[in-house]
């Protein structure tokens, strides 16, 4: 009788490990074809590409957070800067948040910004100009970055202030 029951608890254990490994991989199928992201979530460095390579803008992307964070109040979008050619775009990452920023020949400016979940733009210079900033607060405090043209490539530089 002892046999017996050895023999159904290791039967009922090796069914229970098929069914939760048939399971998970189910889970993982449907999981993919809701969030539409084959091959899972995006590197830092897959982002940071997709932002820097030029398409269209959306305007409102990267809206200041409050009306003085850009001096007129409406969302950011790209300034017409004439038909003079614009340097190369870069996106930049922070932990409070992201912005893309190119070259042109009146200087610097922030192309879009993106605070990161639970931060918030606490103040944006979007330029153009000879340096920009943008600044995210949230729970880990505050991050500012400061951006600069070297030649037509935009850059991070310290914050001298």
């Amino acid at each position: 009788m002892r046999r017996r029951s050895f023999l159904a608890v290791v039967g009922w254990l090796a069914t229970a490990v098929v069914a939760t490994l048939i399971g998970v991989a189910a889970i993982r199928w449907v999981g993919e074809s809701i969030a539409g992201t084959p091959g899972g979530v995006l590197s830092q460095e897959e982002i940071e590409r997709a932002l820097a390579s030029p398409g269209p803008t959306t305007p409102g992307v990267g809206a200041p957070s409050s009306p003085s964070a850009s001096g007129t109040g409406g969302p950011s979008s790209p300034g017409a800067t004439g038909s003079a050619p614009a340097g190369a775009r870069r996106a930049f990452a922070t932990t409070g948040g992201s912005a893309v920023a190119e070259c042109g020949p009146d200087g610097v400016r922030l192309v879009s910004w993106t605070p990161a979940q639970g931060y918030r733009v606490a103040d944006a210079e979007r330029g153009p100009d000879d340096d920009v900033e943008v600044a995210f607060a949230g729970p880990s405090g505050e991050f500012e970055l400061k951006l600069r043209c070297v030649g037509l490539e935009p850059v991070a530089v310290e914050d001298d202030d």
